[in-house]
């Protein structure tokens, strides 16, 4: 929609359980007052109001109005940050089905993908920069530019990227990992996940899920991460399909011109069967969930 994107939901494994992811009084009159000579009699001239529109010429200036308002927000969009909402559950625990979440624009750079149905235009970003290890990333994909997915940046330009046994390992240094604790899956709570806590070098972390060992995914080959382009995961190990497949199942490696931007902060989370054409399910939050920085 054109305010609020929604993430295509075929990125999940085990698929997604919410897709349903707005005068004078009488004009002028003669003064009567008569001077006693032979002066004229004086008349005051009050102006009249002036004429109202007509119905077609109020009509035209509220299509300007909201003309304007649209064209304000589209750049605002275009330019700034954008909204999105979370269909799928393959960033659990940290994006949940239901997250209304900011996207910032200008963290990366524009290209084609930050525009509006992603047109034709060349290759490459405008003031870009490089995405840093560990952000969480909106990206348009590769194999269908009109889905928008999110993941987490795994992989730089360059880096040698495998998963071992559930393990992630970037240029041979395993990404530390710290169990915490075995929960239920948020938005399948019969499927028991362990929750473990990521840690890079330079102290950036994030929690994720592990649904066991013997998982598709869980081991790979060495990917080679070439010059502009991303390896890209979910948080939700075991029920993400992202870099880890080819382009064509999953994500692919991703080329820099297809993120749209960062996702910063998740500002309100409405629980499944939420549903614009339902007004008395507007309110039917997930508490905990306001104002959410991503980590």
């Amino acid at each position: 929609s054109p305010v609020l994107r929604r993430f295509s939901c075929p990125d999940t494994i085990f698929g997604c359980p919410d897709r349903s992811l707005l005068a004078s009084t009488g004009g002028s009159r003669w003064v009567d007052t008569m001077i006693q000579t032979n002066a004229p009699t004086l008349r005051a001239d009050v102006p009249s109001p002036p004429p109202s529109p007509g119905p077609v010429r109020e009509l035209i200036e509220s299509a300007k109005v909201i003309l304007i308002g649209l064209l304000a927000a589209i750049t605002f969009q275009t330019v700034a940050f954008q909204p999105f909402t979370i269909p799928s559950s393959s960033m659990e625990p940290g994006l949940v089905t239901g997250d209304y979440l900011v996207v910032s624009k200008f963290a990366y750079g524009w290209s084609r993908a930050s525009l509006p149905f992603n047109p034709p235009l060349p290759d490459g970003r405008l003031f870009g920069h490089v995405a840093a290890r560990g952000d969480v990333v909106v990206f348009r994909r590769p194999s269908d530019p009109q889905q928008t997915w999110v993941k987490r940046v795994i992989g730089l330009p360059g880096d040698r990227v495998q998963v071992a046994g559930g393990v992630v390992a970037v240029n041979g240094r395993v990404i530390q990992r710290t169990p915490l604790d075995v929960v239920s899956d948020h938005d399948m709570p019969g499927r028991r996940v362990l929750q473990v806590r990521e840690t890079l070098t330079d102290g950036h972390s994030w929690t994720t899920y592990d649904g066991g060992s013997g998982q598709a995914g869980d081991d790979t080959g060495i990917f080679i991460v070439p010059p502009g382009q991303y390896f890209m995961m979910g948080d939700n190990r075991d029920n993400s399909l992202d870099s880890r497949w080819p382009a064509d199942v999953g994500v692919g490696l991703l080329p820099a011109e297809n993120i749209v931007g960062k996702a910063e902060l998740v500002v309100a989370s409405w629980k499944p069967g939420t549903s614009p054409f339902t007004p008395w399910t507007w309110l039917n939050f997930q508490p905990g969930r306001f104002f959410k920085p991503i980590r």
